[in-house]
């Protein structure tokens, strides 16, 4: 069960619920250790004093803000726990404004809001079928970790959830701050026709499990290769900017090739291993030929737990120990 990082209480009018806030998604990011080169020696980080070069105890730090050159005025973190606003821990609701109309560069991180207690269950699903049906984004800020946070508290199917929200005054503005931006709008003509068409083609609902981090997938694969001594692949090079001239034609063979008609030069099929007969293990280097859906495919037929949430490499591991799992599990039937 998750732990809330943030209790408190949400207001809005003279109504108000007691909630805790918990992380919304997780990091499935590669990582690694760092290590001194041609050892296995790790490398750490400490906290050093810059004029004597003594390691310094983390009780024994606290922070300064320079007022002049090698002047500061030190504060304990204790004075920010005392000036913080909001210490009643109190999300309060101050406005309601119409979801669509923050713009997207507004947003930042995403929680779940859950109640604290079935008895606040009524309260806290009046709030969000409220928030549903309106379309709208209850606007509240709220102090965690010695730092204010600007949000958007939404409906979703179920949960209500907390958005955290750039200032207006940390959103740059892109015609001051990008070198090149076009002057006017294009206009109306075969270009712009046949480019909407593409659009159309490639459209379709919105399915989040489509999409998966194929740059995590081959670091994985990467550390395996290195570790096995295998061959390591190399990437393709990106490809290059289209040329103005010949814009017509690329976008016309981009639509031939969404509908199928094989406006490209179509690359080589990939290789798709056998299907295990029944009871017998699939190797992993047929395995690895497949591709992360088709995998998760394999894995939905075995009913492999857990495996939404799995990498490709860890659906090939899951995969070559499916027939295992399934013996014990006929045999715990028994």
């Amino acid at each position: 069960m998750a732990r809330a990082i943030w209790t408190g209480v949400i207001t809005f009018g003279l109504v108000s619920v007691p909630v805790g806030l918990f992380t919304a998604t997780e990091d499935h990011t590669v990582h690694f250790h760092q290590l001194q080169r041609g050892t296995s020696d790790r490398i750490r980080n400490r906290r050093v004093n810059q004029r004597t070069g003594d390691e310094v105890d983390p009780a024994d730090i606290v922070k300064g803000f320079e007022v002049g050159d090698g002047e500061y005025v030190v504060v304990e973190p204790g004075e920010l726990d005392e000036i913080a606003p909001g210490r009643s821990r109190t999300l309060e609701i101050t406005d309601f404004v119409d979801l669509d109309r923050i713009e997207p560069v507004y947003f930042g991180r995403t929680y779940y809001v859950a109640p604290r207690g079935e008895e606040y269950l009524k309260v806290y699903e009046l709030l969000r079928t409220a928030l549903a049906e309106t379309g709208k984004a209850g606007v509240a800020t709220f102090v965690m970790r010695n730092r204010q946070y600007l949000t958007a508290l939404r409906a979703e199917d179920r949960v209500l959830l907390l958005q955290t929200l750039h200032w207006a005054d940390e959103v740059r503005d892109p015609v001051e701050e990008l070198p090149e931006l076009p002057t006017g709008r294009v206009g109306r003509g075969k270009e712009l026709d046949m480019a909407l068409r593409l659009v159309d083609a490639l459209s379709g609902p919105w399915d989040p499990a489509r999409y998966h981090d194929t740059y995590q997938e081959k670091v994985r694969e990467l550390v395996r290769a290195k570790a096995e001594g295998e061959e390591i692949a190399v990437a393709e090079e990106a490809p290059r900017a289209t040329d103005v001239v010949d814009l017509m034609d690329v976008l016309r063979g981009s639509l031939e090739q969404a509908r199928g008609g094989g406006g490209k030069r179509p690359s080589a099929p990939r290789k798709k291993a056998a299907a295990p007969s029944r009871g017998s293990r699939p190797k992993r280097s047929e395995l690895r030929e497949l591709s992360k859906a088709e995998l998760y495919q394999r894995a939905t037929e075995q009913d492999i737990t857990g495996r939404s949430k799995m990498s490709r490499g860890q659906l090939v591991d899951a995969l070559t120990g499916a027939g295992g799992r399934r013996k014990n599990k006929k045999k715990s039937a028994a």
